[in-house]
């Protein structure tokens, strides 16, 4: 006979005890007694305790009805071996007694193993049935609770009071796998752990697994020694994942010990197939809980996780519903709205609550606009730092995952959701966290110690649990499940709108390209025939008027695509400012229009002495627009009102004619580049209606704003913009 599993205490510390096999110990804890059969019920290892416990002396590959076992256990085996196979039977538990010892049998199989434990119990079944009551009222209060925290707060008091611990506390994991106590019932003579954090390497991973597959694990006595497994040779260690006499981790050992722990259980909180969190048990002496108690403990568990996943899912789907509000009306203005970063911008509010952000940051085609916070130096070398290609979602979530060129600039604003709505332009939108600047209370310093321990000279578990305070910066809280799904929707939604933009945008273009060719033949027909008749020996000047009048109009009508082109490539205008006498530039082209355009009656309103920083060519360009606009859509007989003045810093220049209010549909695309608005008046049949559109960036380039309204019976419009240079 040979021992089944892994030599005990072999090599085994910090350096190496992710990789121990914990689940194949080839040992069992000394309170029980425990038999594995093979499929067709031979036996084939048992504990070394086996006969001592049990009162008879196991033979290898004995049939188990041959087996000195009472008939119900004897009936349990029969049905497990019947059912074995590759997924297994489930865990069952029965009463029974061996050599006058009172046991919980439980039984159970894997796919090579069928599995009796006997675990000895040395309390009545009637103080377990009670114990199991109040454990089934305390279920129903756990179902009724609204929050996390009150709801673990109830657990941990339920589980004391059923189980007799000295400590229980709620551990609730966090997304890199430490736990916060966030529910605590204890002994008063203990000091408390409420509050505290436990790094992830107290729980390394192949712990994790099993704590995922078996839910509850109890160590009856730390002091415990061993007892181990003999079986034939040659046969593969015996997978104790589901057993509940599992000897545990030498290293888990010296850490409770190290806790001055004595008795120790577990409880998972699994949610979604991951350990969520853990209710952990602690006891000063050793301490037995009958099965049937610790199972009314798992029960409670498992509504704990269900009680959780209904509570987040609920929270979850009212974020789903919020953001798809938010998103419906988004898109609705995306799709009406011309200018994209305008739009993202009317709806910040609504999509910072909706992602979870301290502040928004939208990019498109080399412009940048905030919402919150942060300074626009720092939104700018934000966008600097992304990346032109890759990932459609980046996340950052802390200052050491940025580009070190861009670590120091971007301040406290080290988490980053950035979604890529439109490649093609340049497009993000960014959702920003500061630096969640923490102080932990962690359970003790989280490290790894060098010394020598019972165990010989190695890494050892930490040694003091004593409160160690550490400030966290740097970091920011990252994005959770529901965040993320919600930005992917909003993503998606966002790159359909682009689509359907840029197919209108290039229909439009389509369309421009017609319009000019149409508009440039007029004028260049008119020049032809002039020059044709000059040939012939006509008068020049009459003809030379009409050739500089044709050749003026193709200049406008090229300029103004030129003008459109770097605005849409996003290269702007290049404005150049310079101290401007507003007043006599008003005067001036006011006086211009007169002469060209005898019939139009012009009356003014012009403050004297008005100054500013402006580029000039530019700024006669947006009042020469406005002016051809009221004459062009102005009703005959009425003048076109020209007013300038000055209103604390602000300059304002209003431009009013007689007419009908713009209708809704028109005025929502009035600023659009591709319109043809002009067509809808027989009094202007040769522009392209980009005039509007390119005075509006002008006037946006100094920093102020073009409107329209109606003042029954005037159209107005109103350009604003500050004395001093209002540049973005």
């Amino acid at each position: 006979m040979t021992g089944i599993g892994a030599p005990p205490g072999t090599g085994i510390d910090l350096d190496n005890c992710a990789d121990e096999p914990i689940h194949i110990p080839g040992q069992i804890q000394p309170h029980g007694a425990l038999l594995a059969f093979d499929h067709g019920g031979a036996l084939r290892s048992w504990s070394a305790n086996a006969a001592e416990l049990l009162g008879f002396a196991p033979v290898l590959n004995q049939h188990v009805s041959r087996l000195p076992l009472e008939g119900p256990v004897l009936v349990q085996l029969r049905e497990c071996i019947d059912e074995s196979g590759a997924d297994g039977c489930t865990r069952t538990a029965i009463e029974t007694t061996m050599a006058g010892q009172v046991f919980d049998c439980i039984v159970h199989s894997d796919a090579f193993r069928v599995i009796a434990e006997f675990e000895q119990r040395d309390i009545r079944s009637d103080t377990v049935a009670t114990f199991a009551l109040k454990a089934h009222t305390a279920i129903e209060r756990l179902k009724r609770q609204k929050t996390i925290g009150a709801l673990l707060q109830l657990a941990v008091k339920q589980v004391r009071a059923i189980t007799g611990f000295d400590r229980v506390m709620a551990y609730r994991f966090r997304h890199d796998d430490s736990g916060d106590v966030i529910g605590e019932a204890r002994d008063p003579s203990l000091k408390p752990f409420l509050g505290m954090r436990y790094p992830a390497s107290d729980i390394p991973a192949q712990a994790r697994r099993l704590y995922t597959i078996n839910t509850l694990r109890l160590i009856a006595d730390i002091g415990y020694t061993p007892v181990a497994l003999v079986g034939a040779p040659g046969d593969p260690p015996l997978d104790l994942s589901h057993a509940v006499l599992r000897s545990v981790s030498p290293i888990h050992v010296e850490y409770l010990q190290n806790m001055g722990v004595a008795a120790s259980m577990s409880v998972s909180i699994v949610v979604n197939g991951r350990l969520w969190g853990l209710i952990a048990c602690h006891h000063q002496t050793p301490l037995r809980v009958p099965y049937s108690i610790r199972m009314a403990c798992d029960v409670m568990a498992q509504v704990l996780a269900a009680t959780v996943q209904s509570l987040d899912a609920r929270e979850r789907a009212t974020l789903v519903e919020q953001a798809a509000d938010v998103r419906t009306h988004l898109i609705e203005t995306l799709l009406q709205e011309d200018d994209v970063l305008a739009a993202l911008e009317h709806h910040a509010a609504d999509l910072a609550a909706t992602l979870g952000a301290d502040a928004l940051v939208f990019a498109q085609q080399g412009r940048v606009l905030v919402h919150g916070g942060l300074s626009h130096e720092a939104a700018t070398a934000i966008v600097a730092s992304l990346p032109a290609d890759g990932e459609e979602v980046l996340q950052r979530c802390s200052r050491a995952e940025w580009p070190a060129a861009s670590g120091a600039a971007i301040g406290p604003w080290v988490g980053l959701l950035g979604l890529h709505f439109d490649p093609a332009t340049g497009g993000w939108l960014l959702a920003l966290r500061r630096e969640q600047v923490e102080t932990i209370r962690w359970g003790g310093k989280p490290e790894k110690l060098l010394r020598t321990g019972p165990l010989g000279h190695r890494l050892t578990p930490r040694g003091s649990f004593d409160e160690w305070v550490e400030s966290v910066t740097d970091k920011a809280e990252p994005w959770d499940a529901g965040r993320l799904l919600v930005a992917e929707q909003l993503l998606a939604e966002m790159h359909r709108a682009s689509m359907t933009r840029h197919a209108e945008m290039e229909r439009a273009r389509m369309q421009l390209l017609a319009m000019l060719g149409h508009d440039l033949r007029d004028p260049l027909q008119s020049i032809t025939m002039a020059a044709t008749v000059l040939q012939h020996g006509a008068q020049p000047q009459q003809l030379g008027q009409r050739i500089q009048r044709s050749s003026g109009r193709m200049q406008r009508l090229i300029s103004q695509v030129l003008d459109m082109s770097r605005l849409d490539s996003g290269l702007g205008l290049a404005l150049r400012k310079e101290a401007t006498d507003l007043s006599r530039m008003v005067e001036d082209l006011v006086d211009e229009a007169r002469l060209a355009h005898p019939g139009t009656l012009y009356e003014t309103a012009v403050a004297p002495g008005v100054t500013a920083r402006v580029d000039a060519d530019r700024m006669a360009q947006v009042i020469s627009n406005l002016l051809s606009n009221a004459r062009h859509h102005g009703t005959g007989g009425h003048p076109v009102l020209v007013a300038l003045r000055e209103e604390a810093g602000t300059i304002v220049i209003e431009v009013r004619n007689h007419g009908a209010a713009i209708a809704p549909e028109l005025e929502a695309q009035l600023f659009n580049p591709f319109k043809r608005m002009a067509l809808q008046n027989r009094a202007n049949r040769t522009g392209m209606g980009l005039g509007l559109y390119i005075a509006f960036n002008i006037v946006q380039g100094h920093g102020g704003t073009l409107s329209y309204r109606h003042e029954a019976p005037h159209v107005v419009f109103t350009v604003r913009f500050p004395a001093t240079d209002g540049a973005a």
